[in-house]
């Protein structure tokens, strides 16, 4: 795989060229930042940006500016090759805060292995209602230790009125949620990102995780998607590396509270 050529498609698609994922959300490039706009409970912030030295201050300002107006929480995600080169710094320095980095990982998605299997007393429940998503969301709020109301309210959403961009799945050992993941698709992109996957501590280890790959890798060939795309946590990286990914980039978010 051409990292390089890679990287500069998904800067292409999935950043510079983002399009709205929801309902309820705009994507609205302007003044050398690509920005998605929802509603309170949905995902704010900055995907892209192209800014000089001279300019970085009075646009970060701007953004500050402009979802502060509507009071909104906002994200800027921050990828490793963004310029300019202390972007971060200025982020901070302008009162954002960061959250713990991880690796964009990125794999042509017909050739990883597919045929990764659960293991032994674990089959995988595709999410297709609410009492699917409250599987998924208590599994997230076991694995992660996070609050998933958020959560929740945005999959209810995209299974009600664009099921065909999500792909959501809990793995089960009888009948008890243990794992779970999504992937989100893009319509007219070449990319499908593979989102939220997380198990269990107690079961940890066993392969789960890397099932949940394979199935949505599978889902995403099926679709006439190339490529799959990862934020990854150092939890994750070494699993992914050994099915066929490669880290390309770092990704960090900064978030914004006005």
């Amino acid at each position: 795989m051409d990292h390089a050529g890679v990287l500069a498609l998904f800067d292409h698609d999935m950043r510079e060229g983002a399009r709205p994922d929801g309902l309820d959300a705009r994507v609205e490039p302007v003044g050398g930042v690509v920005r998605r706009v929802a509603s309170a409970r949905g995902w704010n912030g900055v995907v892209w940006s192209d800014l000089a030295e001279a300019d970085a201050d009075a646009v970060i300002a701007g953004q500050i500016a402009y979802f502060s107006r509507l009071g909104l929480e906002f994200e800027w995600k921050l990828y490793g090759h963004d310029l300019p080169v202390d972007l971060g710094q200025r982020l901070r320095a302008a009162g954002f805060e960061p959250e713990p980095g991880e690796t964009l990982m990125i794999a042509e998605a017909a050739r990883l292995d597919l045929d990764a299997e659960p293991p032994e007393g674990i089959r995988l429940l595709p999410v297709t209602d609410a009492a699917g998503v409250d599987l998924l969301v208590d599994v997230h709020e076991q694995a992660f230790g996070a609050d998933g109301s958020r959560m929740r309210h945005q999959l209810l959403a995209r299974l009600t009125g664009e099921p065909d961009t999500i792909v959501a799945t809990v793995a089960l050992a009888g009948d008890v949620p243990v794992s779970a993941a999504r992937m989100e698709l893009v319509p007219g992109t070449r990319f499908a990102g593979l989102w939220g996957g997380g198990t269990v501590e107690a079961w940890r280890g066993r392969g789960v995780y890397r099932a949940l790959v394979a199935h949505r890798a599978r889902a995403a060939v099926e679709r006439g998607y190339r490529y799959l795309q990862v934020d990854a946590s150092s939890q994750s990286r070494p699993i992914l590396e050994r099915m066929g990914f490669a880290p390309l980039t770092t990704t960090t978010p900064y978030t914004y509270v006005p």
